[in-house]
């Protein structure tokens, strides 16, 4: 992989991961398009780079908004997808407002989707393009206090899986890279004390910037990161009565956590 020929739109760019990721391509000298909701940080994290980089305030969400987003990848004709943008819930389920699981629901899978499929004309015409999509451990792994967010992922999984499978005949080659915990905006101080209690390792975004970069590198068309999460996804892909024991050992310091959120 010779990053300083990609051309890639960086969706969630303002984010946590997302911004990791562009100082990371940045660094590796790749031409960039982020996208994000947020116009002053675009602007800010533009400003950080080493090298140039295009910038776009969107709501993926809003079909006019994505579209303007697709015309701008086809000017600077992006030959690579890495779709970060995401949100994140922490709570019970039967807690969450209705409103917040259609929200989190729209973007991280309808919008995901619709994205990803109004960008295959333009990277099917490239000599080779990737599409990258960032996951969760919870895409694998039911968790409580999670319900929907682990929805939203196990859904981006299973379409990473059929998409690549569909491409197969084809230059365009689609990652699924499935993250543990990690220290960003989304998981605010509650989270932190929750995953010090239980143990749980948690990332920092660059850390997890780095691994996506090494998994496109390593051509791995799916990959957890962290350990022991990747036994974890094994063991509950086979036996999962052995993670609902162990997660039923740890229910009632989430519920604690869940009733702070």
């Amino acid at each position: 992989m010779h990053w300083s020929e990609r051309r890639i739109l960086l969706t969630g760019a303002s984010g946590g991961i997302g911004r990791a990721l562009a100082l990371a391509l940045a660094r590796r000298g790749a031409r960039l398009l982020l996208a994000g909701r947020k116009p002053t940080a675009l602007q800010a994290l533009a400003d950080e780079l080493p090298v140039p980089a295009e910038w776009r305030a969107v709501d993926l969400c809003d079909t006019d908004a994505r579209q303007r987003l697709v015309e701008a990848a086809r000017e600077l004709d992006i030959d690579m997808l890495i779709n970060a943008a995401g949100v994140n819930h922490f709570g019970l389920f039967d807690a969450q407002p209705p409103e917040s699981v259609s929200e989190m629901i729209a973007l991280n899978v309808t919008a995901t989707l619709q994205l990803t499929q109004a960008m295959l004309p333009l990277l099917k015409a490239d000599d080779e393009a990737w599409i990258v999509n960032l996951g969760s451990t919870f895409g694998a792994i039911g968790y409580p206090g999670y319900a929907s967010y682990c929805a939203s992922k196990a859904a981006l999984r299973g379409f990473s899986q059929a998409l690549r499978r569909e491409l197969a005949d084809t230059r365009v080659h689609v990652h699924y890279v499935a993250p543990r915990a990690t220290r960003t905006a989304m998981n605010d101080v509650t989270v932190d004390t929750l995953n010090a209690e239980l143990g749980n390792a948690m990332d920092s975004p660059e850390q997890v910037a780095d691994a996506v970069l090494r998994a496109v590198e390593q051509r791995a068309v799916e990959r957890h990161l962290g350990w022991p999460e990747r036994l974890f996804v094994r063991l509950n892909a086979v036996v999962p009565g052995v993670v609902d024991r162990a997660l039923r050992r740890q229910l009632a310091t989430i519920q604690r956590f869940a009733g702070r959120a």
